[in-house]
């Protein structure tokens, strides 16, 4: 930030930390000649690891926003110049999801929120491609919150008294109307939410070339993805063991903790038990967790275990991690994934989340695959795959009866783990699903 001559105040875009340098603008939520007062939200950043709100520390009124919706802002660019009223200095901004400030003595109180421009609406991008959806008008709701702002609870709830049969599948969208005011907005004084929706359609192009192809430009986490694995892939030599394994047992297990008073209200699924069997696994068998220091040819072994969790999202694959998974009761496991999991779908994964893990599970069975061979993600030594559960035939007590098998596939970095290792702590996990009691012997 700095103050000019004529008493602008210029935001720029702060350093998030996490070593990242850039940052997409999705949304706009003011727009020249609104005031804002100091902490007021402006504006709806995307990083390549996680989606942040990002507030104002100065009042004024806005003159001028100098990234469009879309646009990608490398960290210290100004994004938004203001007018200040006074020269009272404003502290450091506080992102969404990297904790908050001290509350500052002689904090001015919040003006009346932002209300939608005419023939607008307020929504977040979920909700906003919900409604799309759902055939619902934004911008004839009246959303209850003072802020203005629509939530999918009023989307759903006008789409259930639609009384309009909606579009079929496979039916084309219907184009807007040439008179639509959307068309003839000003990208950068808009605080249509759907401003970032528009600017990625306007970046997906066909090829001049060839009309069949279109164009997709790579940013934000299919970016970083792209990046991890490719390092992760050419870096560290990839090893990779399979095993099948009879979980009838722990599927049953599944179903009866569903039934305990502990886990009424929680998300009970064989996931949470595979975690709980190589969180065991680890414990006997520690330098599974482990990293390799390049530079400094040391191998370093983590007395914590940082979860990771692959999870496919709407913009691409992250991997949060619950940290300190080892020292959780089965209890608060099953809270820290569920939370984990749903934080990362809704786009409100903290970049701190996503760094820091020390070995990762990837439920590739929810799609209903067998079995496969991860990447590392980078500076972690083991992934393990879980693949779809099944009812096989399977020889037990000495005959072939239908029983639940699935299939677990685990990949490691062979600079630090040998195959023996890795056929332990994969031995270790499946010996566990097979006979989940053994999880009580094995504290």
């Amino acid at each position: 930030m700095a103050e000019t001559a004529d008493r602008l105040r210029e935001f720029r875009m702060p350093d998030v930390g996490e070593g990242l340098t850039e940052a997409e603008i999705l949304t706009w939520y003011v727009r020249p000649g609104d005031t804002v007062t100091d902490g007021q939200t402006v504006c709806e950043i995307e990083t390549a690891k996680a989606v942040v709100e990002l507030p104002i520390p100065f009042d004024g009124v806005v003159r001028e926003l100098r990234c469009a919706a879309g646009q990608t802002v490398p960290v210290g660019a100004v994004v938004i110049t203001v007018a200040e009223p006074s020269a009272a200095p404003g502290g450091p901004p506080v992102l969404v999801g990297y904790g908050v400030a001290p509350e500052r003595a002689g904090r001015r109180p919040r003006a009346t929120p932002l209300r939608p421009a005419p023939g607008t609406a307020l929504a977040k991008p979920p909700v906003r491609k919900l409604a799309r959806d759902l055939g619902v008008d934004l911008t004839s709701l009246r959303p209850a919150s003072p802020d203005g702002v629509v939530t999918r609870a009023e989307v759903e709830a006008a789409a259930a008294r639609h009384t309009t049969p909606l579009p079929g599948p496979t039916e084309p969208p219907v184009p807007p109307k040439p008179d639509d005011p959307r068309d003839a907005r000003d990208p950068r004084g808009s605080r249509d939410a759907g401003d970032a929706d528009d600017a990625r359609d306007r970046r997906d192009r066909r090829d001049a070339r060839d009309p069949r192809e279109t164009r997709v430009p790579v940013r934000g986490v299919r970016r970083a993805t792209a990046a991890a694995v490719t390092v992760s892939a050419f870096t560290a030599p990839h090893v990779t063991e399979f095993v099948t394994v009879d979980v009838t047992r722990t599927t049953r297990l599944v179903r009866a903790l569903g039934r305990e008073p502990e886990f009424a209200d929680r998300r009970v699924g064989p996931l949470l038990l595979v975690a709980k069997a190589l969180l065991t696994a680890v414990a006997r068998h520690p330098d599974i967790n482990a990293s390799w220091d390049e530079a400094a040819q040391e191998i370093v072994r983590k007395d914590y275990v940082n979860l990771g969790v692959a999870t496919a999202t709407p913009r691409g694959l992250l991997v949060p991690n619950v940290k300190d998974a080892h020292t959780l009761p089965l209890t608060a496991l099953a809270d820290a994934l569920t939370e984990l999991v749903t934080t990362a779908r809704a786009g409100r994964t903290s970049p701190a989340a996503l760094t820091g893990g020390t070995l990762t599970l990837t439920n590739i069975g929810v799609f209903g695959v067998d079995t496969g061979t991860p990447i590392l993600p980078p500076g972690e030594a083991a992934i393990l795959a879980v693949g779809a559960i099944g009812t096989r035939p399977w020889v037990h007590k000495k005959k072939v009866t239908p029983r639940q098998v699935l299939t677990l596939a685990l990949t490691f970095d062979h600079r630090l783990i040998d195959g023996e290792l890795g056929a332990k702590v994969l031995a270790d996990v499946a010996s566990v699903l097979e006979r989940p009691q053994r999880l009580i012997a094995r504290g």
